[in-house]
């Protein structure tokens, strides 16, 4: 994907991560067979760029039944940590958002007693965020000026008073 897109455009400006990857090392001395042509690498080379990691509520408090999603997702946030403090200096920036239940194909496996429970702790009344209620932020973070001093923030976007 990321050699279609430079294929494509040239270069990769921003990244919105969605994946993980467990192979130990320094990202600026991971070699490529470890990022499979990593957008992180081609950025350093450009000393700029913005990646926004999706992370989960689920990684900053856990969740009963949940241990490995919480676990991997705990993970993405502290992936987000190490490469803010690694590479922040060369005007790179990593940010991390943490959404509260959405609408999705995991979700829509809940069983019927398990979503009205969760739909119950809902503040504002209008059941699951979907993806589209989250695209506004992600956008913020990649593309408007305004941002472009936010580095190394979880931003928890709950939609439950109890995760």
């Amino acid at each position: 994907m990321i050699k279609a897109a430079v294929d494509a455009w040239g270069t990769v400006d921003i990244l919105i991560n969605n994946a993980g990857i467990t192979r130990d090392g320094l990202l600026m001395r991971m070699k490529t067979p470890q990022w499979q042509e990593a957008a992180a690498k081609i950025m350093m080379k450009k000393k700029k760029g913005r990646i926004i990691n999706i992370a989960s509520v689920v990684g900053l408090v856990g969740n009963v039944g949940q241990a490995n999603y919480s676990a991997v997702k705990a993970g993405v946030i502290g992936l987000n940590e190490d490469c803010c403090k690694r590479v922040c200096w060369q005007k790179h920036q990593f940010n991390a958002v943490a959404p509260g239940f959405i609408a999705s194909d995991m979700t829509a496996k809940l069983r019927e007693d398990i979503e009205k429970k969760i739909l119950e702790t809902i503040p504002l009344g209008e059941g699951m965020a979907n993806q589209k209620k989250l695209q506004g932020l992600v956008e913020f973070l990649a593309l408007d000026p305004a941002a472009s001093y936010i580095t190394g923030q979880v931003i928890n976007s709950r939609v439950s008073t109890n995760s």
